[in-house]
């Protein structure tokens, strides 16, 4: 069995899809996009495809290692997120050639279910509240929201309590048997962090998403000793060499590598094996389309 072609479709609000074709007809999907620069990742897509046409599929770690180590320049989200959506699809045929799902050529499954949370926003605090009620009312253990808007370098106290006064509202509405997850979304950066982290203990949030964005690695280590509270990062994050650092940093307390971001499942599933030896949760992100999201499933299901 050879690849034969790559077919991309960009389909809204914001996915883009690729679909390898083999001489055999056998095909194998694959989700290869960063949001806002879809056409720059199909256009890495299209210049990996002469690496591929002709190549055997199930040779997935070989055809990894060829696309990641095959130009001068490395990593980043363009060229990672191209080799995720290949990466996906590859895995994607070799299921199909077998059989089986993708999570037993992992190892198999470890579970039959996975924990998610509703999404509420938090932008308008005044629907925070009631949206939290409403995911709570249809079944979800867990809401997350946003922290606040933007912040300045350091500004207002004022800005600090409005904030924290809506997500306390969200925490009356649901309780504390609900989990609550807050994502600051590098909003927020490390002088401000401080003290609106330690205003947030008393919530008991579930956790802290991105404090400070990805790039100020070292402000990590120093704002998790403000906090009791795990924090979590790694969606801007795209391969194991990025996450090493943080691993290295012990500053973290789970990760959240995203499957089209990321290097697909080859380079998730190595992640989370990191991951687990410095004793920190792996929880994929996936706020993209079907495949990206079934690619999530595959490692969650195989992984600690």
């Amino acid at each position: 069995m050879k690849i034969l072609q790559l077919e991309l479709f960009k389909v809204p609000p914001r996915w883009v899809f690729l679909k390898i074709t083999t001489d055999n007809g056998m095909e194998g999907w694959g989700e290869p996009v960063v949001e806002g620069r879809a056409d720059t990742v199909m256009a890495a897509v299209r210049e990996m495809s002469g690496y591929l046409t002709g190549k055997d599929p199930g040779h997935i770690e070989d055809i990894w290692q060829l696309l990641y180590r095959g130009g001068f320049y490395r990593g980043g989200p363009v060229l990672m997120s191209a080799i995720s959506g290949i990466d996906q699809a590859l895995w994607d045929i070799k299921g199909k050639a077998l059989g089986v799902p993708v999570y037993d050529l992992l190892g198999g499954p470890i579970r039959d279910k996975m924990k998610i949370y509703g999404w509420i926003g938090g932008d308008k605090p005044f629907m925070a509240a009631e949206a939290a009620r409403k995911r709570v009312a249809s079944g979800f253990l867990a809401v997350k929201m946003n922290a606040c808007a933007a912040m300045e370098w350091i500004d207002t106290p004022k800005k600090i309590q409005d904030a924290v006064d809506c997500i306390r509202s969200v925490r009356e509405a649901i309780g504390y048997e609900i989990g609550l997850g807050i994502d600051f979304h590098g909003r927020v950066h490390k002088g401000m962090a401080k003290g609106f982290m330690r205003e947030l203990e008393s919530l008991k949030p579930m956790f802290i998403e991105e404090p400070v964005l990805a790039e100020n690695g070292d402000a990590f280590s120093q704002l998790a000793q403000y906090t009791s509270t795990p924090i979590a990062t790694g969606e801007r994050l795209f391969s194991r060499w990025d996450f090493k650092a943080l691993f290295e940093r012990g500053a973290v307390d789970i990760i959240q590598p995203d499957l089209s971001h990321a290097g697909g499942i080859s380079e998730v599933k190595k992640i989370a094996a990191m991951a687990e030896a410095y004793d920190i949760a792996l929880a994929p992100h996936f706020p993209l389309g079907p495949v990206s999201f079934a690619s999530a499933l595959q490692v969650d299901f195989s992984c600690i």
